[in-house]
């Protein structure tokens, strides 16, 4: 079973150790590191993306780049979990609007693991632009 090993720094400042074996922090206030509920917007956005280039590749489509931004909303009382997060994809290349489009529902619907755990208590939208660019 992976497991990751959190070490406890000073103050509200972690050390998470992941199963990779890569050390990765962590800060609960003073912001010298992400926090653990942002860095699921981060995991959301990598999760996603990989199954994007990983689709697109697939189609033989040309991707020349990718980016996303993840905005969210946290319930008011706790535990402040996730409640409303807004994706919008942005992607340049030699791309088909249809086979993004397949793409983005496919990672979101079917493999993006981080996507289906979050959509248990956040509603997640989402939309995509095709930016002119590099093809």
């Amino acid at each position: 079973m992976p497991t990751a090993k959190v070490k406890w720094v000073g103050g509200e400042e972690f050390l998470a150790t992941m199963p990779s074996g890569r050390a990765v922090p962590f800060d609960g206030k003073s912001n010298s590191a992400a926090g653990p509920m942002e860095m699921l917007l981060g995991a959301l956005g990598s999760c996603t993306a990989i199954d994007i280039v990983m689709i697109l590749e697939k189609k033989r489509l040309k991707l020349a780049t990718l980016e996303i931004d993840i905005s969210g909303e946290r319930a008011k009382d706790p535990p402040t979990v996730w409640t409303k997060i807004e994706m919008v994809y942005r992607l340049s290349g030699r791309l088909e609007e249809k086979a993004v489009r397949d793409a983005i529902e496919l990672s979101q619907n079917k493999y993006c693991s981080v996507a289906a755990m979050l959509r248990k208590t956040a509603e997640i939208t989402y939309r995509f632009e095709i930016l002119p660019g590099p093809s």
